[in-house]
């Protein structure tokens, strides 16, 4: 088995347009989560969201662009760019051939999918954009990244709702440690931040309308996000010659489905991937100094969560750091995960540990260490990263300090 090591990323969510400005917001324990500004506000009964404020697609694309680009796509693009500026990569030749895409995202196109519904039934047009396929579906973020930037290897999407990201990052991971790409295009966008987007979603009644408080007691429901976060994942031997910064070593994952419930957690199924990207890395539990939790904020989610910590790490537990960035960012469901793992590389290459905002009220049911409210400083080893969605689907992924 190959190693495989992460040598570039790029982000944009409602903490900052660049990783920079998101890891000093971690580090702040900032929020990002404001009211929402977009049509037809008045009509929702949730009204807060984590989005992406003073953003002007047209400053970044051009007319034909914008055209072809979901907002979900123009977040991958911009994360994208960044990640691949700040890895050196070209591709050309055989390396082209052996580099790929693999992206995240539970919704695609749903701005696209909004618009052109409003335009169809409520302003009663007969004809639409030629170009509304290709810009809402899914892998159009995937497409674009690879035909920009000459990805010519196994170029997809995956789709499985709140886990879309660690899933297409797991795949991406073992492409590499197969043998079968030396580099990888990973992580993963959202944006879901629309009319219908998000009145779907309080037809679910386990939205909060005030704010996301993962692990504390008086927690009342998760808070939408969007945006997009980009890695490239890399073969260590290549990236060793070459002389790249190396952020962390990616070493472990695991999936598993809980074959249980469409949108009840399972404490079985998630203990299983955790228990799994441990065996995966060769990790021990008193390895892992911390995880960033799914940690949506839900009264289910949380405490079964915890339950399935305690039972992968036994008596460990207690010794571990587990916080939420959902309670700054919002949940950006597919991508969730993607922004998400830029919190373990912080802990892993700069020693802090990003906090668990917003909480107030211990939870005897989530009696673990959530790093409430503040930044800690703290050297760890090896980290997790958990994502459990909806249709009982959980993938993890377990990284280390760069070798």
């Amino acid at each position: 088995m190959r190693r495989v090591v992460i040598t570039g990323q790029g982000t944009i969510n409602a903490l900052g347009h660049d990783v920079p400005a998101t890891l000093e917001a971690m580090r702040e324990g900032r929020c990002g989560i404001g009211p929402l500004q977009l049509r037809d506000v008045d009509r929702l009964s949730v009204r807060i969201g984590g989005q992406v404020t003073d953003y002007d697609a047209e400053t970044l694309f051009n007319r034909q662009q914008i055209a072809l680009y979901d907002r979900f796509t123009q977040f991958t693009l911009i994360a994208a760019r960044e990640a691949l500026d700040g890895s050196g990569l070209t591709f050309a030749g055989d390396l082209a051939t052996r580099s790929g895409v693999v992206f995240g995202t539970a919704g695609g196109g749903v701005n696209t999918w909004d618009e052109n519904y409003r335009s169809v039934y409520e302003e009663g047009k007969n004809r639409v954009h030629p170009f509304v396929v290709p810009k809402l579906m899914n892998n159009a973020a995937a497409s674009h990244v690879s035909m920009e930037w000459n990805l010519k290897g196994p170029s997809y999407t995956v789709a499985t709702a709140c886990a879309s990201s660690n899933h297409a990052m797991g795949q991406a991971f073992q492409c590499i440690r197969v043998g079968a790409c030396d580099v990888m295009v990973t992580g993963g966008s959202e944006a879901m931040l629309s009319f219908g987007g998000i009145k779907a979603w309080e037809g679910l009644r386990v939205m909060s309308k005030d704010a996301c408080r993962p692990f504390s007691a008086n927690r009342n429901g998760m808070v939408q996000g969007e945006g997009a976060a980009v890695f490239i994942f890399e073969e260590y031997e290549h990236a060793k010659r070459r002389g790249a910064e190396i952020l962390a070593e990616v070493v472990g994952f695991a999936m598993t489905s809980d074959a249980a419930d469409i949108v009840m957690p399972s404490k079985q199924g998630a203990a299983r991937a955790i228990s799994g990207a441990l065996a995966d890395g060769r990790l021990n539990p008193e390895d892992v100094g911390y995880i960033n939790a799914h940690g949506t904020g839900t009264a289910a989610n949380d405490k079964v969560e915890c339950a399935a910590v305690a039972d992968a790490f036994g008596q460990h537990a207690d010794d571990l750091m587990i916080s939420s960035t959902k309670s700054m960012h919002g949940h950006l469901i597919g991508g969730t995960g993607a922004v998400e793992l830029l919190a373990c590389i912080m802990a892993l290459k700069d020693g802090v540990i990003a906090p668990t905002i917003g909480y107030e009220e211990p939870d005897p049911e989530c009696a673990l260490d959530v790093v409430p409210n503040e930044a800690r400083e703290a050297r760890v080893g090896a980290v997790l990263s958990n994502a459990f969605a909806f249709g009982g689907l959980n993938a993890v992924l377990a990284l280390r300090s760069a070798p």
